[in-house]
């Protein structure tokens, strides 16, 4: 789609008019493909005698000061950042990345903006600027050309100095998976990402912690049969207990003290045991039990000792001390590519949001000894609060099922003394089985090998003769197999092993950054979602904010917000496109009523 402000876009040769229809905004609705090669003759303080250099060597021995230039550009529609490159040191007069970027986009711009800058400590200094009308792009040729870089005046910088880049722009109007859904089991998966689809699996889906016996919602499904709900937390709590070899989990929040067999209609033997006792248990048996749990770093001795977050991290940790379970608190550690104070932003105001459990489990037919892969993955924490059916009581479970388990952040002087309410809890979550339990599991490993210490994941090749390696587990005719395929949010700070070089990363649907490597398959997974709706969009969501590039911003500076994701502006964008179409289409978006944390709080206001 294209649009312009008010103005046609014309094709005809370039008068004055024409120059100012250049500086027009356009929609960009679509994908942008860009690459980044090089500058020439650029001109950096520092460079070349004996004196500078010892200047620059002391400055980087100290952290302080311009040190030794560090080169970096970025790619920018108006005010919004959509690429990086790496650093390039040593090289300030001609710094040569070859660094190409797949971008989506739905912005208004009249400028693909390439920004050359010099790292430092405290952000980062302006070299210059050099722009590609967008106008230019709108036919989908591709554009490889040398462009003169400007300094903040827009006048060119001294010696001539240039950017190589290559421009070429997929408009959504061409791109014939718009609006056509998914007509093949053949569709090869979200492209450009991380983990593949996987084919041969077999999805577990859960409404909730538990559906108990008498939730009499029917679901029809063909063959004249109803879905069949399963249960979250009773299925976890048999996975762990079945465990021989290894149960590795990470949490924003893991808390020792509950229990996951609540429903006396539906117990199990040993099933009033906690879940803390139930790890030590597996790990004295022999079991690797290994665990990384967010470190909410408001958690410290000055502060309360469960932290802003209330996510029992300390008491975790605690717990486990002395003990088989092996328990690490695991920041959210900013990678090598922000500044002093983006890294002080990331540690204190981010966190480790994944849950999940991986365990080894039996085969289905229970004929065979070996063993195979099962992971879970979804939104539901094991942790206090999270326990809930889809009746979701605020009162008549206080004396059964979260007697020892009231949660209730929202309003201050809450208590179960006082009757209640609880705070009711509404999530999803899944158990994954065949080839896609092994990229969770890969997932686990990549982030233990880098924040998790010591090196005690096990060595599942050197089990090969009792744990099947990744293989379907349905046949392709199956009506319950599943394509699967795992998109996650993480950077080179939390996990280890992506790849050292741009080039890589790109084959790997990776994002390369300044001295940075960024996994953003979930946004990624959204847009080609959102691009391939036909009739309608679900989405539930606690956290719906986005696309803050195209707020008002009469009263607000918006490249201050960050949160540049495309999903509401695809949103938007989609519902336009079915208006001049004429065709019906629906989006629906539920969020909490009352998203949890003190209404009047900073946080919840913001939401």
């Amino acid at each position: 789609m294209v649009f312009q402000e008010n103005i046609p876009v014309q094709r005809k040769p370039l008068d004055v008019a024409d120059k100012l229809v250049k500086m027009a905004q356009i929609l960009l609705h679509g994908t942008l493909h860009a690459t980044i090669y090089e500058v020439d003759r650029l001109h950096v303080a520092g460079g070349g005698n004996f004196l500078s250099k010892f200047v620059e060597n002391v400055e980087e021995k100290i952290g302080f000061g311009k040190g030794t230039p560090k080169i970096y550009a970025t790619i920018d529609l108006e005010k919004a950042r959509v690429g990086r490159t790496r650093i390039i040191e040593k090289e300030p007069n001609n710094p040569r990345w070859y660094e190409s970027f797949h971008i989506y986009c739905a912005h208004m711009a009249s400028n693909v903006i390439f920004t050359v800058k010099d790292d430092n400590p405290i952000g980062a200094t302006l070299i210059g600027r050099a722009y590609v009308p967008v106008h230019e792009l709108l036919d989908g040729e591709e554009i490889d050309r040398w462009v003169e870089i400007l300094d903040k005046d827009k006048n060119p910088i001294h010696e001539g100095s240039k950017i190589h880049v290559r421009l070429q722009f997929f408009d959504v109007s061409r791109d014939r998976n718009w609006a056509r859904g998914i007509k093949s089991a053949k569709f090869p998966g979200v492209p450009y990402t991380f983990y593949p689809q996987r084919t041969g699996c077999r999805v577990s889906l859960y409404q909730d912690a538990h559906v108990p016996d008498n939730f009499i919602l029917k679901i029809p499904l063909s063959g004249g049969i109803h879905y069949e709900p399963h249960r979250c937390w009773e299925d976890v709590f048999d996975a762990i207990t079945n465990a021989k070899h290894f149960i590795y989990i990470t949490g924003w929040s893991v808390y020792t003290e509950i229990t996951l067999i609540r429903d006396s209609r539906r117990s199990k033997p040993g099933g009033d045991i906690t879940l803390g006792e139930l790890l030590k248990n597996k790990a004295s048996e022999g079991v690797r039990v290994l665990m990384l749990v967010w470190d909410d770093r408001t958690s410290v001795g000055l502060l309360k000792k469960d932290g802003l977050m209330a996510t029992h991290d300390e008491e975790t940790e605690h717990y486990f001390q002395g003990t088989d379970v092996h328990c690490v608190l695991c920041p959210r550690n900013p990678d090598d590519g922000g500044s002093f104070v983006q890294d002080l932003q990331i540690s204190t105001m981010f966190t480790h949001h994944q849950k999940i459990v991986v365990v080894d489990s039996d085969l289905p037919s229970g004929e065979s000894e070996k063993r195979r892969v099962v992971s879970f993955v979804g939104g539901i924490d094991l942790c206090d609060g999270r326990y809930d059916t889809p009746f979701h009581s605020l009162f008549r479970t206080l004396d059964t099922a979260h007697h020892d388990d009231f949660h209730q952040p929202n309003f201050t002087g809450a208590a179960i003394t006082k009757g209640g309410p609880r705070e009711p809890w509404h999530d999803i979550h899944s158990r994954l089985e065949g080839p896609i339990a092994w990229d969770v599991l890969f997932n686990f490993e990549q982030r233990w090998r880098k924040q998790g210490g010591k090196d005690l994941l096990l060595n599942l090749r050197e089990l090969d003769d009792v744990i099947i390696p990744p293989s379907p587990v349905t046949y392709p005719d199956d009506q319950e197999t599943w394509n699967v395929q795992l998109f996650r949010s993480i950077d080179g700070g939390a996990a280890f092993g992506f790849p050292e070089t741009p080039e890589e990363a790109a084959r790997a649907g990776l994002v390369s950054g300044k001295d940075n490597i960024i996994d953003r398959s979930i946004q990624d997974a959204y847009i080609n979602a959102i691009r391939r709706a036909n009739n309608f969009i679900y989405i539930e969501n606690q956290y719906f904010l986005g696309s803050s590039f195209g707020w008002d911003s009469h009263d607000i500076k918006v490249e201050d917000i960050g949160a540049l994701h495309l999903i509401p502006r695809e949103l938007s964008m989609k519902i336009v496109s079915k208006i001049e179409a004429g065709e019906r289409f629906t989006v629906y978006v539920v969020v909490p009523m009352w998203p949890e944390g003190i209404p009047e709080s900073a946080s919840v206001q913001a939401i």
